[in-house]
């Protein structure tokens, strides 16, 4: 790994962001905007067209958190998306997906690791809250050993590092942070039996308190090493987090009460066999 870092010219930061300075809006016109000084952006949904942004820097591995308020109201046929990609045919891809649904129905929160530009690792969990009231933090960490998603800190989802079995993990290409809300109703709700209601629209998501304490390149090249915090995780300590006992209660209560798929257990996608990794990971 440290060949990796000397090449890519990449620095350890912890960066406590504002949108300003860490994102560019990249389409949707002014239906994507930063607010409050840089501390608010809100991505908005038409019947015209859904809006989007990406981080200015690349990362490659760390722990990043953002808050999010989801589109509320009747949301059906609406995918709010955030997620890490690279670029290219054998791009690397970590996603959470928010699929919208009608009012008073939960949202379904779908996850992905996509490695070498393949993906097919989808897991779906319901949310235990309303994530359309308040605020909520969805955090990546992402180290050499696993990948950890997490909601309000909570883990729901463990990814591991099983390439000493001939599974690729995504640990040599740097990516960026990428959202956008779009529409989806060709699938995102009950398989696209329920349609976009446009008579709602503007749809709107809004994001806040954006904290990166990663490994990164930055568009005018490398820069110094710095330590930092990063809401309790002092200095790095992601580097090589895994779950504790409490953790692992928890990713436990989750998976038991809330998932609503897992690829490791569709036997009848994968006639041939389920992929290895879905036999030697206990939490993926």
């Amino acid at each position: 790994m440290l060949f990796v870092f000397v090449l890519l010219g990449i620095a350890a930061v912890a960066s406590a962001g504002n949108f300003y300075n860490d994102f560019d809006i990249t389409w949707g016109d002014r239906r994507a905007q930063i607010l409050n000084g840089g501390q608010l952006l809100t991505l908005s949904l038409d019947q015209q067209s859904g809006s989007g942004f990406v981080s200015k820097n690349e990362y490659l591995l760390g722990r990043i958190d953002m808050q999010i308020k989801l589109v509320g109201g009747n949301s059906a046929g609406t995918v709010t998306a955030y997620y890490l990609s690279s670029q290219g045919p054998t791009h690397d891809e970590i996603d959470f997906e928010f699929l919208g649904n009608l009012s008073g129905n939960p949202y379904i929160l779908h996850t992905n690791v996509f490695t070498q530009g393949k993906g097919n690792r989808e897991q779906q969990f319901y949310l235990w809250f309303d994530p359309t009231t308040a605020f909520h933090t969805y955090s990546l960490v992402w180290n050499a050993q696993r990948i950890i998603f997490l909601v309000d800190n909570i883990p729901i989802r463990v990814y591991n590092n099983l390439e000493s079995i001939g599974v690729p993990f995504p640990n040599k290409q740097p990516m960026k942070i990428y959202s956008s809300l779009w529409n989806a109703d060709d699938w995102a709700t009950m398989g696209g039996r329920v349609k976009t209601d446009w008579t709602k629209a503007p749809f709107t998501a809004s994001f806040r308190n954006f904290n990166a304490d990663t490994c990164f390149r930055s568009p005018s090249g490398p820069l110094p090493c710095s330590s930092g915090n990063n809401k309790g995780l002092a200095n790095g300590a992601w580097q090589d987090q895994s779950l504790d006992a409490a953790g692992r209660n928890r990713i436990r209560w989750v998976q038991k009460k809330f998932m609503v798929y897992n690829y490791c257990t569709d036997i009848k996608r994968f006639p041939q066999g389920l992929p290895p990794e879905c036999k030697r990971s206990r939490f993926l």
